[in-house]
């Protein structure tokens, strides 16, 4: 049975710097469309950042047609308030994708990293150098870009396995 191609939209969200990259998944086969990084000016009130970032997100999501989304889930870290603030901006890459009718899947940076890598731990090196494997074409502007097509690929990769089971039972029945 041969999938119909589809396009994933990968986002890392940031206040300061919102990773994207969109993909193409046919089967198991994987294929570089786009990618860059939306950048808020650091001097603007928090809400009008967020407003930034909704527009350009919503500019990337008209341009590039995905057909599913994946976000990356928020890192907590000991700032509750830094925390907070990069809720805020996920809730954006939430957002707009969900307004644009696409269904909208979330995994843990450690599930992107050991999907991408193969280790929960990996450093940002390591997955802007796998993605590149991966998506030879591609040539990410950012480690948010990199990201953000990580997080794609790992989307890409549970929707397949997801795909087969579904399959599998269909067959069995």
């Amino acid at each position: 049975m041969t999938q119909a191609p589809i396009r994933i939209i990968g986002i890392d969200p940031g206040l300061r710097r919102t990773g994207w990259g969109v993909i193409t998944a046919e089967g198991s086969r994987l294929g570089y469309v786009a990618g860059g990084t939306l950048k808020a000016d650091e001097r603007l009130p928090l809400a009008e950042r967020l407003l930034s970032l909704h527009e350009q997100l919503t500019r990337v999501v008209a341009e590039w047609t995905p057909d599913e989304a994946a976000v990356e889930e928020t890192f907590v870290n000991k700032d509750a308030r830094s925390t907070l603030k990069l809720g805020h901006a996920r809730a954006v890459a939430l957002l707009v994708p969900a307004a644009a009718g696409l269904s909208v899947a979330e995994y843990a940076p450690n599930a992107v990293k050991k999907c991408v890598v193969g280790a929960g731990h990996a450093d940002k090196d390591q997955i802007h150098h796998m993605v590149k494997i991966l998506l030879p074409r591609c040539k990410p502007d950012s480690a948010d870009a990199a990201d953000a097509l990580a997080v794609a690929v790992t989307h890409a990769h549970h929707r397949t396995s997801a795909v087969a089971r579904i399959a599998a039972g269909a067959v069995a029945s």
